[in-house]
């Protein structure tokens, strides 16, 4: 497996579309692996993976109201932020493959599915991680409630937030509004029964997460893999446990032995 890419001389930065944001590879490369961001999260954390999949394009998915594009207003109907997607990326111009975090993986599956609707390209495989599938069940007020309660329920969720969020007035504000429109996405997504998809599924959770959220098997005829990896719902934040899910989607994909 490829070590981790020298941040001294990071892969130089392509110009950037829209909607995605992607390093030039450094080989050759067989697919398109499409990354969508956790709530709150931006594309640069994914863009960091690009050295430790060799074979793989990667692009990951910049969202509205995050960075670079503060200045946008966020999406908080799920409808309008898929069908604005589908229209707006091409994604299958050769095979490629979605990977998702969290609300990131509710996307991608969402998305996968409006593709179908349209008769278009799908992916060859959906890498969702730390996402319940739906129908989901939710009490639907996290985004209603005032900034100190918000930023508690989120750490509560999901972890502790870096101090640097609590301690700056300026930068709290601009998290809070990310994660305030993100919650109200996922709080207003209301699943429409279809059939399930013919694509292989890879769920992913960390051990200490509820297994719920590895139960995808009931929206694909075409096989759903099941993985834990160490830690709460951020296990790839560690450095140890982001490489084994890096070994954990080269695998899936096919462009490299898991076990290296």
């Amino acid at each position: 497996m490829t070590g981790t890419a020298n941040p001294a001389s990071p892969a130089p930065v392509l110009p950037e579309s829209r909607w995605l944001a992607g390093r030039r590879p450094r080989g050759d490369t067989t697919l398109d692996l499409f990354c969508f961001p956790p709530a709150g999260g931006s594309a640069s954390e994914f863009l960091r993976w690009d050295a430790s999949l060799p074979g793989v394009r990667l692009w990951a998915v910049k969202m509205p109201g995050r960075a670079p594009r503060h200045d946008e207003p966020p999406y908080t109907r799920m409808t309008e932020l898929v069908a604005d997607l589908v229209e707006q990326v091409e994604f299958g111009r050769r095979d490629f493959a979605f990977f998702g975090h969290s609300l990131g993986a509710l996307v991608a599956f969402e998305v996968t599915r409006a593709l179908r609707r349209t008769g278009r390209r799908q992916p060859s495989r959906l890498l969702l991680s730390s996402m319940q599938p739906p129908p989901i069940t939710t009490s639907r007020v996290a985004h209603r409630l005032p900034g100190d309660e918000l930023l508690a329920e989120v750490e509560r969720r999901w972890g502790a937030l870096p101090q640097a969020l609590h301690d700056d007035p300026e930068l709290r504000e601009i998290v809070l509004g990310t994660l305030r429109a993100d919650a109200e996405l996922a709080e207003t997504y209301a699943y429409l029964p279809e059939e399930p998809l013919d694509v292989p599924v890879t769920a992913i959770a960390g051990d200490l997460e509820e297994r719920e959220q590895l139960r995808w098997h009931t929206h694909t005829r075409a096989g759903c893999e099941t993985h834990l990896l160490r830690g709460g719902h951020f296990y790839f934040r560690d450095p140890g446990q982001q490489q084994a899910l890096l070994r954990l989607v080269g695998g899936a994909l096919g462009t490299q032995d898991p076990r290296n």
